[in-house]
This record gives C-alpha cells, structure tokens and sequence, in this order.
C-alpha cells in the first residue's frame, strides 16, 4: 500500500494519539501504532490496552490497501525533524517495510504484524447507553473537574470523573476527598439516566483532541465495562472503572449563612505570596474575616517565619477565623474563571464552598468544596 500526506496534517493526527502509549508496555506491540488504508482512508490507532485512541483521515493520494504496525517513537521522531512538505509512505505488503520518502531522502523502516495489535472490544448491544452530546459541554465539563480527581489505589472510583447522566441534564463530578468539584449543564437532553467513571488518563487525552465548540457533537455509546466516543476524526475507546461512586451530595453543605464576595485574582496573588510563609509540612493558611475584609495569614513557627496581609470583600455573617490548605484553595480558584467569587462558610469545621460570582453561561452550574484544616490555637 502506498499513501502520500503532508508532514503537518499526519504528525498532528499522530501527536494526539500518541499520548495514549505508554513509556513501559507490557506488550511490544503497543509501542507501535497501527496503520490500515482502506478505501482512500487511512486510519491510525495507538493503545496501553486499557485506551484507545483512532484518528482517521484521508491522504492527498493513495494507492492500494493493507495494515501494517509501525515504531511509534521512531516514526514522531523524523516526522518531528521535517519541514513541512509531501511525504510519501510506501509499505511492502510482504515483509512490512516501510519506505519514507522526503524531498530529499528516504528512510527506511520495518514494520510488524498488524495481527499482533490488540483487538477493539465491543459493546454489549442489550445493555448499551447512547446519547448525543455537545462537544463544549464535554470539554468544560472534563476542564473543570479533571484537576480534582484523586491517586487512591485503594478506591479506584475516586480516580476519574464521574458522569451523572439524566434525561434533562449531565453533572460531572470528581472529589480527592480533599476537594470536591460538581459541574452541571442544563442544556443536555436524552431519553434515559445513566452514568459513569471515566478514567484521568482517556479523560485528559478527550479533552486534548475534542473542538470545544457548540456546532460539534459527540456519540457517546457504553456499557458496563466500555465506553465509546465518536467525533469527526477521532474514535476514543476506554474501559470504565468499575464500582459506586460515592453520594457526593452528601458532603456538600446547605446552610451556609457566612458569605463573602471577593475578586479572584486579588485573592490568588495574596494567597501567593503569604503562602509563602506557611509550614511546608502542612501549607496551612488561616482566613479571618469580619467587618467587610478578609485577613490573609501563615506562619511556619519552626523558622520564626510569617506573613500576613489584609483585603478587601463584601462580607455577609459573623466573624470567623478557618483554615485551608493554600495549594489546594489556589488550585481551585485557578479552575474558575469569572473576576469574582463567592465563598460560603458554615463553621471552621465544616467545608468551604466557592462559587462563581456570575456563572459565564446560563445554562451552567458550578460548585468547587474544599475541606478546612484545623487551626492549632
């Protein structure tokens, strides 16, 4: 088989999908990707077993059919050191070589049996999930809660992202038990409930190649072990992670009578720079506030070391003093992106809730926990 393509458009294609293959393979195989044209179209895949990630395209010119599994380090590594230019990719059917040719040269690779790369599992028809989602609510949706998920060996389901599915809405919600995130879009419609746990890695390497905008639209199809997203040049294929998410809502405070306004980015750089003074062992930063300003301060007594520094906020209680982590608290509000926030507080011993002051879309429902720290009197 024989295709030519431009340096540009095939090392795009080939950088999206090379994320999926991991640095240390149980199998040879899956340092390679697999290449088939067919009909004009060629399609490339990469996997680790557990994902998979197809990108699908047509050449400037082809000829013939076939499949054939290439090095995929090697291959990246001379497409990356090329201008842009026409490449021409000539594969001998019977011993799997692969000649590259340039404007200037050719190079020569071998290539493996396309029958040793892993098969695509498939979905049990009778128990399939399908529903049609906007592009933009997936990659918001996944932009928002990824920083959140956890690395707990001992509870897998706190690893990815877990999808809410009901017939008027989709919540994505992710927690590291330190943090909790739960993202809501009203403007999502299907005829049945269902949900999911989509796994960190498929969900970063989805958000890296979907478009983002609201004109395109994903198939979302799975069972109880797979899940398939179809978008217009890409194919994600993952298995799910297995057992219950926990009752999310259950932690969310309701009453929360001490609310404060405040602008974010102020808020951030004070965090920044009195953080700076906090005890490396705990990253402890205390918010006292009352009287329509928040003061922001840490200290490390083991050095003799403190900081401290007063804002302005509207503030709406009684006047407490609580404690959070600073790099988790900066994380969060790096994950918002209106200019203000709202904080909304209980008591020191009961998690804080931010909010976006004014949500950027209406259709949008934002709400990021984090958990208080306890303050040594």
């Amino acid at each position: 088989m024989k295709f030519i393509v431009s340096r540009g458009e095939i090392f795009k294609h080939l950088q999206a999908i090379s994320k999926v293959i991991n640095s240390k393979n149980t199998l040879p195989i899956l340092d390679n990707y697999l290449f088939n044209l067919e009909e004009g179209e060629l399609t490339i895949t990469a996997s680790d077993l557990e994902t998979t990630l197809i990108t699908t395209f047509k050449p400037d010119e082809s000829e013939g059919s076939g499949s054939v599994a290439i090095e995929a380090k090697r291959l990246n590594d001379i497409l990356r050191e090329f201008p842009e230019q026409p490449l021409s990719f000539d594969i001998n059917d019977e011993n799997r070589q692969l000649n590259l040719t340039s404007d200037k040269g050719v190079f020569t690779i071998m290539g493996q049996n396309p029958e040793d790369f892993p098969q695509l599992p498939s979905l049990n028809e009778e128990e399939t999930f399908e529903a049609n989602i906007n592009s933009d609510i997936l990659v918001n949706g996944i932009s928002r809660t990824l920083f959140a998920t956890a690395d707990d060996e001992l509870r897998p389901v706190m690893n990815g992202i877990f999808f809410e599915i009901s017939t008027d809405n989709i919540i994505f919600v992710s927690s590291d038990s330190h943090k909790l995130v739960r993202y809501t879009r009203v403007d999502f419609e299907t005829e049945n409930s269902s949900s999911l746990i989509l796994p960190k890695k498929p969900a970063s390497l989805l958000k890296n190649i979907l478009p983002g905008d609201e004109e395109s639209k994903v198939d979302l199809k799975f069972d109880s072990k797979n899940v398939f997203f179809f978008m217009e040049d890409y194919k994600l294929i993952c298995r799910l992670t297995e057992g219950k998410y926990p009752s999310y809502n259950s932690v969310i405070p309701t009453d929360n009578p001490n609310k404060l306004i405040i602008d974010r980015v102020e808020f951030i750089n004070s965090l920044k720079r009195v953080s700076v003074f906090s005890s490396q062992a705990s990253n402890l930063i205390k918010l006292k506030v009352g009287n329509n300003e928040m003061q922001v301060s840490a200290q490390d007594i083991d050095y003799a070391m403190s900081g401290v520094e007063t804002i302005s906020c509207q503030y709406d209680g009684d006047e407490m003093e609580i404690g959070f982590k600073s790099i988790f608290l900066i994380e969060i509000l790096n994950n918002i992106s209106t200019p203000d926030i709202v904080l909304e507080m209980s008591d020191p011993s009961r998690g804080g809730i931010i909010l976006p002051f004014e949500n950027e879309n209406e259709n949008e429902d934002l709400l990021m926990l984090i958990m208080p720290m306890m303050i040594n009197s």
